[in-house]
């Protein structure tokens, strides 16, 4: 038994897990975190710390991150096997993140760094640890690109007191779920500790009081309706899959209503022929007419209604015409079957969407997961379209939506955000991981988010994170409703500052708290 005690903090980091979507046991990621911090917090060297602290996020990592396996199935470059070694892969990464807050936590408060004897937990290594984990979330969520996968703070998304997000952001209330569970442990051991019962009562006290930052009023005038098609196909197109897929999205589409205008969200991707001109004429030639496609959309429409929908922007080299690069786009279609604007994703997905360092990693044999030879390339960023009848409508493809701090563009606040996705590819974990930290944006912002995916889930999240409407994984069909419309919250005018914000304040409390008790 005692050979096995070892691997206690990889148990550890996978019970942790199971607070994300879709399992929402959020608390076993209270008591996984208890657990895992009265370990640190006797750890007997830093090396010994650091240990634990890999082994935990190696764990919490890999659980949270077994959707990855999915797409190996999709795809005919790599053997569907190499998946589980890629989430492994991944997870050993990321593990650095909490080997690093585990190492933090110790050296700053545990009395075990200097020497002493290790008392019980107190109230300050709590906090302490609190403010590495935010710390080292957000550098996850930055290094590299960043991969802010699962905030520990999505845990806590199906319950009330995510509203906190609202007011310190994904990061800080990610160091507050571990800052509970901590609480959870210095009761265990002094039931007369009476701050970190104070800090529970006011996390439950707080999730009994409305949100007041809210304006509830629909607003009427801006009506969508999303669209989820649900081909069997998605994954693995056949030769007829584009036509198969714009029947489905007509059909779905609904019938045009003079006194009901209609803004129709169609997922990432939906659109397999070409909508813009000026390609080469092969182009059109094998894929269809740009201006076909743009009037077969338009038909579907009422004078004032218009689609949004998923795309592919093309670049070819002028003098050869062959393709040289792509983007993937959301497109604006009106009833006058013109293209009104496009949106390029701006935060492209590594090994998905672009193959970093190609040649290097091409010539050993490792390809991207979406299988092609061209690469997408980055747009600008975060961006608001202006679509008249409709208002202002922010634009996410994807895996934006997971960056905390990066989804509007800051002069020009959208009315709500559209966020279609392609989580065809996930599996069953995946999407309703991906639901759940849009709804953490939503919170953060105080912005509806509406989501289209072609197999589910699609969305229309409300300024709360409450899902007021979807249409679950698995089948096709529509959904109409009204966009909430909210109101600026203190994370979407101040954004990730807060994160230093809080982190500061809880190390003045920390020290507060250590002073007092000499």
């Amino acid at each position: 038994m005692r050979r096995l005690l070892p691997l206690l903090p990889l148990a550890l980091g996978a019970i942790s897990a199971l607070g994300f979507a879709p399992w929402n046991w959020w608390p076993l990621t209270l008591a996984g975190f208890a657990v895992w911090l009265l370990l640190i917090h006797g750890g007997g060297s830093i090396r010994q710390v650091l240990g634990m602290g890999w082994l935990f996020g190696l764990g919490h990592f890999a659980v949270a991150n077994l959707w990855i396996q999915q797409p190996f199935e999709f795809q005919d470059a790599m053997p569907p096997w190499l998946g589980y070694v890629a989430v492994v892969l991944v997870a050993a990464y990321l593990a650095l993140f909490p080997m690093l807050a585990a190492g933090l936590a110790w050296r700053l408060a545990s009395p075990a760094a200097k020497g002493d004897p290790a008392p019980r937990v107190d109230t300050a290594f709590v906090l302490v640890a609190g403010v590495a984990w935010i710390a080292t979330e957000y550098l996850r969520g930055t290094m590299f690109t960043g991969y802010p996968w699962d905030p520990l703070a999505a845990a806590w998304v199906s319950i009330p007191v995510a509203g906190l997000a609202a007011y310190v952001g994904s990061y800080a209330l990610s160091g507050i779920v571990v800052i509970a569970g901590g609480c959870l442990l210095v009761i265990a051991s002094d039931r007369r500790a009476y701050l970190p019962m104070l800090i529970l009562i006011a996390l439950v006290g707080y999730s009994s009081v409305p949100a007041e930052h809210l304006s509830r009023a629909p607003d009427l005038a801006t009506h969508v309706r999303i669209v989820q098609p649900n081909l069997a196909e998605e994954a693995k197109p056949t030769a007829d899959y584009a036509e198969a897929n714009f029947q489905a999205l007509a059909r779905l589409s609904g019938k045009p209503d003079a006194n009901h205008p209609r803004l129709i969200l169609w997922p990432e991707g939906a659109i397999r022929f070409p909508v813009e001109d000026g390609y080469p004429r092969y182009v059109y030639d094998l894929m269809g007419s740009a201006q076909t496609a743009r009037i077969r959309m338009a038909l579907l429409l009422g004078d004032h209604d218009a689609i949004l929908t998923g795309t592919q922007g093309m670049y070819f080299d002028k003098r050869t015409e062959n393709m040289i690069a792509a983007t993937n786009s959301i497109a604006v279609i009106g009833p006058d079957a013109q293209l009104h604007g496009r949106y390029d994703k701006a935060h492209l997905v590594p090994y998905g969407e672009y193959l970093p360092m190609r040649p290097v990693l091409e010539a050993i044999g490792l390809s991207r997961l979406v299988p092609g030879d061209v690469d997408f390339i980055p747009g600008p960023g975060p961006r608001t379209m202006v679509i008249p009848g409709f208002g202002k409508v922010g634009m996410l493809i994807c895996y934006e939506v997971i960056f905390s701090g990066h989804v509007v563009d800051p002069a020009h606040r959208p009315d709500f955000i559209f966020n279609p996705s392609n989580d065809a590819w996930f599996g069953t974990l995946g999407p309703p991981a991906h639901l759940a930290q849009a709804r953490l944006r939503a919170i953060e912002e105080g912005l509806s988010i509406v989501r289209a995916t072609p197999t589910g889930i699609s969305a229309i999240i409300d300024p709360d994170g409450v899902v007021r409407q979807s249409i679950p994984m698995g089948r096709a069909s529509a959904i109409e409703g009204s966009v909430m419309r909210g109101s600026p919250t203190l994370f979407s005018r101040l954004g990730n500052w807060l994160a230093g914000i809080a982190s500061a304040i809880l190390l003045i409390c920390a020290i507060a708290i250590r002073r007092l008790a000499r």
